[in-house]
């Protein structure tokens, strides 16, 4: 088959290669109509729109989006056209993980907190990062408080209202999918009101969809004081930033957080697997494998020493502060990071 694919989606060309099909590699920002006018399938991320624009005319009966997140693909123009579409969930939630867990221990240390214990955690979306989140904050010692309407609904666990987030928790980490309408809306999920609201957060975190928060409001609070400390790795209208906002947020990097040598293995692996399936190849799968790390062993005095000797994101903040333009630069050219796993993490005997 005829395929169009991002430039930027490791690892997958070869793959596609190996089984046969006829591979045409661009940067996503710039597939038009007239580069799928001959392609079967298309596989993207998320700055390529899937939609009647791009699609039209075009004989593509397949779409693979290498990330989790998927409202990039108008889903009901695929499925009046027949195109079987895909995304990756659950590919890069270890990589989210990691960059949440290494925003809370930096700013624990910025302010000289020793543990996280006596600390409340607010997770608003607790799907595949959500539930790692989860795990690893009760792991740590802090009090976790969940909400997620859908799953809230469906009797799933134990959720609380937003509201008693706002209330309650001194750090809030947003992991909701992204959507305007139906009945549980993510679009300025945390607006000016529930901003206002917040009665002691000291760090917010959102490593979702950038509208999830009102960007404006936000500031505002920061502003207000009502929260003492942001990291944002999603932002509105991205790559324009508001400047003011980035130029006061604890942590600002461009839209990276998932983006570990193992969570882009995981979405291209996944890709394959579901082309596989579409076109009905037997044969098996071309295999895709890391190199262990540079230095695959260290030693640090405490764990949350060894995590940000492996990934600080104050390191990624001061270069998109220094050159907020240079955002889709920054992401595309992102030097991928590798997951704690990769390592073997000795603790020093104090």
């Amino acid at each position: 088959m005829r395929i169009v694919i991002d430039e930027k989606i490791p690892y997958l060309r070869d793959a596609l290669e190996q089984m046969g099909h006829s591979v045409t590699a661009m940067p996503g920002q710039a597939i038009d109509n007239s580069d799928l006018a001959v392609a079967d399938a298309l596989f993207v991320r998320t700055r390529t729109h899937c939609n009647a624009a791009l699609l039209d005319n075009t004989p593509v009966r397949f779409i693979g989006t290498a990330t989790i997140g998927h409202d990039h693909i108008d889903k009901e123009y695929c499925r009046q056209r027949g195109i079987v579409w895909t995304n990756a969930p659950g590919c890069n939630a270890d990589a989210v993980l990691q960059y949440v867990q290494s925003c809370i221990y930096c700013w624990a240390r910025s302010n000289s907190i020793d543990k996280l214990q006596g600390l409340t955690l607010g997770i608003v979306g607790v799907g595949q990062i959500g539930s790692r989140v989860e795990r690893w904050a009760r792991e740590a010692g802090l009090t976790v408080l969940l909400n997620d309407p859908p799953r809230a609904e469906r009797g799933e666990g134990d959720f609380v209202p937003l509201s008693l987030i706002a209330q309650e928790c001194d750090i809030i980490t947003f992991h909701t999918t992204l959507s305007k309408s139906g009945i549980h809306p993510s679009y300025h999920l945390a607006d000016a009101a529930f901003l206002d609201s917040l009665q002691r957060c000291r760090l917010l975190i959102n490593a979702s969809r950038g509208p999830v928060v009102d960007n404006s409001a936000l500031l505002n609070a920061i502003d207000n004081k009502r929260i003492a400390a942001v990291a944002l790795d999603v932002w509105e209208n991205e790559p324009q930033l508001n400047h003011g906002l980035l130029e006061k947020a604890f942590i600002a990097t461009p839209h990276i957080a998932g983006y570990s040598a193992e969570g882009k293995i995981n979405a291209s692996r996944m890709m394959v697997e579901a082309f596989a399936q579409f076109s009905r190849y037997t044969e098996p799968l071309p295999a895709m494998s890391l190199p262990a790390p540079a230095q695959p062993k260290m030693s640090a005095a405490t764990l949350p020493d060894a995590l940000l000797y492996i990934y600080n994101p104050l390191d990624d903040t001061t270069l998109l502060k220094s050159s907020p333009d240079r955002f889709e630069e920054l992401r595309n050219n992102y030097n991928l990071r590798r997951e704690p796993k990769a390592y073997t993490i000795e603790i020093k005997k104090r």
